[in-house]
């Protein structure tokens, strides 16, 4: 009998003690959910690329060195602030073209002259993300030609003759910079006085804004 009373007392509650609250199923549920949640954010912060932030070109190269190759321009420079991914380099110039106007019936050419309208050429280079190095890469762009002979030769005495561009003065340049390509992360716009005539041009004459 005593130990009948004794297994019964032993088994009963003790007073002040903390009983074992049952886990809530949805509680398990949300907990798996907050663990997902953060999976998911540290997977996307270590496989999203570091864009740019504060672009500049590098150094002493303020502005970009421009070459006059007659017929198109050319543009270079280093990058710098940079961040992962590739790099799109377009430029865009404005030039005062030269041009010539032949005679379609024989098929000569009048003495240079012509002053066909201002012509805008563009151009662009891809630079793979693996060249930027520490947030740096050198680049150099070159515009293409101008359309030439030039549709309907308006300069000339009819549109039956023909007008040639035989070359182009640059008169101002702008280079814009894109990481990711389609996102703009630098404008540089430049003017050139005087106008650009073939070969380097000189860095006196060159005048440019950052953005």
């Amino acid at each position: 009998m005593h130990g009948l009373v004794f297994h019964a007392l032993s088994r009963a509650p003790r007073r002040g003690a903390m009983r074992k609250i049952p886990k809530v199923k949805g509680e398990k549920d949300m907990r798996k959910i907050l663990a997902i949640a953060v999976l998911f954010a540290l997977a996307t912060l270590f496989t999203t690329p570091v864009f740019a932030s504060s672009v500049h070109l590098k150094g002493d190269h303020s502005k970009p060195a421009f070459t006059d190759n007659g017929l198109t321009l050319t543009g270079s420079g280093e990058l710098a602030g940079l961040g992962f991914g590739d790099v799109l380099v377009n430029l865009s110039a404005v030039a005062n073209p030269t041009g010539t106007c032949g005679n379609p019936g024989g098929n000569t050419f009048q003495a240079p002259g012509q002053n066909p309208a201002p012509v805008t050429v563009t151009g662009s280079v891809s630079i793979p993300g693996s060249e930027v190095k520490n947030g740096n890469t050198p680049f150099s762009v070159t515009t293409n030609s101008p359309t030439t002979p030039i549709p309907g030769a308006p300069d000339c005495p009819n549109s039956s003759w023909t007008e040639i561009i035989t070359d182009m003065s640059f008169t101002s340049a702008v280079i814009t910079v894109e990481q990711p390509p389609g996102n703009v992360v630098l404008t540089v716009s430049c003017s050139f006085s005087p106008a650009t005539s073939n070969g380097a041009v000189p860095s006196t004459s060159v005048s440019c804004s950052s953005s």
